[in-house]
């Protein structure tokens, strides 16, 4: 029996949202820099400019992933045979999701900067959790992947 191919995904900050932090971190450091004589000049630049760049690498270090029978978002996983029904929501089914239709005990992993999402029901009775709901850029993909996956664990 053939393997299906293992779903994986970065939610990674898409490069038109570096540039305009990268810019207001060089501007506060400009700012800094016009009231610092001397040397101290140049601290900002060397503070301000790594950090941002390390706070939106970080932003963006999520990881998906379907492989081996289980779901992995981050640091949490399931295993696919405690899967139920899996959606592909747009943007506007994502926001109320989170929003006025919000379960206080559903697992969200949410980024702002991507509009899909894929709700995921949770099966397992000892688990209060009653669905996932995990931001993709290709939401299709994912639940193609959970089905196929799942299917074959069945």
């Amino acid at each position: 029996m053939a393997q299906p191919n293992p779903y994986r995904e970065r939610l990674s900050l898409s490069w038109w949202l570096w540039l305009p932090a990268v810019a207001v971190a060089g501007a506060l450091a400009a700012e800094v820099k016009l009231g610092a004589p001397g040397a101290a000049t140049w601290v900002a630049y060397l503070v301000l400019l790594p950090l941002t760049i390390v706070g939106l690498w970080r932003l963006g270090r999520i990881r998906i992933e379907v492989s081996d029978g289980e779901l992995r978002v981050d640091d949490a996983h399931i295993p696919l045979r405690y899967i139920g029904e899996v959606t592909a929501l747009t943007a506007d089914e994502k926001r109320d999701l989170l929003g006025p239709y919000a379960d206080p005990e559903a697992f969200v992993v949410q980024r702002p900067w991507i509009g899909t999402a894929v709700r995921v029901e949770v099966r397992d009775e000892a688990d209060p959790t009653p669905y996932w709901l995990i931001s993709t850029r290709r939401p299709d993909a994912l639940v193609a992947a959970l089905r196929d996956q799942a299917s074959m664990t069945r």
